[in-house]
């Protein structure tokens, strides 16, 4: 069905005058009717409002412990069995060893995600952070999705509470947003239907925003779900936002098919991604940051969509395995001067961040030396300012 005109001048309405979106306006915007550039020119106003020209990069590296993982979700290509060739689980030597390059190569962050392996159990994951963080304090060690919280609830018979507890003491600083793939039942037991389902996810982050976590969320579109998919599930997030305030970023994450049981599936286009992002800015409107994440996007489309939305493009991105398995030809690394490249040449302005969105300064005559300069804001109750160094 073709969006009228009608809908076309409400919608407008609505986003100028900063009015909440619909379901059945969202799932108007995916028509492919409504112009392009006049849902990124909505999109772009109200990132603008948001963020101003302001756009986010940060020095981070990500860590996979192991890909050996109990659940065989069709969309992975990351996973492995045990005794598969490509199978492993890292030692504490090369872990402690990521996390040494990590800080000799300025980053403010490590990303740790994994499989959920049969033969390690919950201590080993605790033991990841506390090891990690008692070695590099200044590290912010942004780990475990909602799925991995919810294997250790099952390892342990803990509460989701309990396991955050302990990963906090043990110096976990946030959380990323994955996992949350797609919420609906009707996809999810089709893609992953093993796994935490997304009363779980909510659960897992909603408690966590309670013990003052931040987190990240996300959503996988572009394989088996169609636009309400979509808008359902965020609706469904931005419903949790309103009742606690904990996402601090959301990452729209383009399905790549190959290696995966979904291979046949066309993976989405730089005009779908492009919509998407917009779609996600405008019905996001209690989430201040929308990261286009270039490892996934490409890095062309990543750059565009700092203008339908976007105002983050993660960052250095070191080591990532998990989809570069599933076959993206994106670049290993970014280093810093091509990420501020892309953003000045998108028209906007720069600026490194920690995880937590702090500005970071660089010291000139110590390259991995770096501070955090607090956004005007952002209040004393939330400093924590720290000086790291190599």
């Amino acid at each position: 069905m073709t969006v009228t005109e009608k809908q076309v001048m409400q919608i407008e309405e609505k986003v100028l005058a900063g009015e909440r979106l619909s379901l059945e306006d969202g799932i108007a915007l995916y028509d492919p009717s409504l112009p392009l550039h006049t849902l990124g020119r909505w999109a772009n106003r109200v990132r603008e409002r948001w963020n101003g020209n302001v756009a986010y990069y940060n020095i981070n590296t990500h860590l996979n412990p192991t890909n050996v993982c109990v659940y065989r979700c069709t969309f992975c290509a990351f996973r492995s069995d045990l005794r598969d060739p490509k199978g492993y689980a890292m030692s504490d030597e090369q872990i402690l060893a990521r996390g040494q390059e990590a800080v000799d190569h300025g980053c403010t962050e490590m990303h740790i995600v994994g499989g959920l392996h049969h033969q390690r159990d919950y201590e080993w994951y605790v033991n990841i952070i506390r090891i990690l963080h008692q070695a590099y304090p200044t590290l912010h060690l942004k780990a475990w999705t909602a799925v991995e919280i919810n294997w250790f609830e099952f390892l342990t018979k803990k509460s989701i509470r309990a396991i955050l507890e302990d990963m906090l003491e043990a110096g976990l600083g946030s959380m990323p947003g994955g996992g949350a793939e797609i919420f609906h039942p009707e996809i999810r037991g089709q893609i992953c239907e093993h796994k935490a389902d997304s009363a779980k996810w909510f659960d897992v982050h909603r408690t966590a925003h309670q013990l003052g976590l931040r987190t990240n969320c996300t959503m996988l579109y572009g394989h088996l779900e169609n636009s309400f998919h979509r808008i359902d599930h965020l609706l469904r997030l931005r419903e949790l936002q309103d009742e606690t305030g904990g996402f601090q970023t959301f990452i729209p994450l383009a399905f790549h098919p190959e290696n995966t049981g979904l291979a046949h599936i066309e993976k989405p286009s730089a005009l779908m991604d492009l919509r998407t992002m917009a779609v996600c800015r405008l019905m996001l409107d209690n989430i201040q940051h929308m990261k286009a994440y270039w490892i996934m996007l490409g890095i062309g489309t990543a750059q565009a969509a700092l203008a339908y939305g976007a105002d983050d493009l993660d960052g250095t991105v070191r080591h990532e395995l998990i989809y570069h398995d599933a076959g993206a030809t994106t670049p290993e690394l970014l280093g810093v001067e091509e990420i501020q490249r892309l953003i000045l040449e998108a028209g906007r302005d720069p600026v490194e961040r920690d995880t937590l969105y702090r500005h970071v300064q660089r010291h000139p005559d110590q390259p991995h030396a770096w501070s955090v300069v607090l956004p005007a804001e952002v209040t004393a109750a939330d400093a924590d300012v720290r000086t790291a160094s190599a």
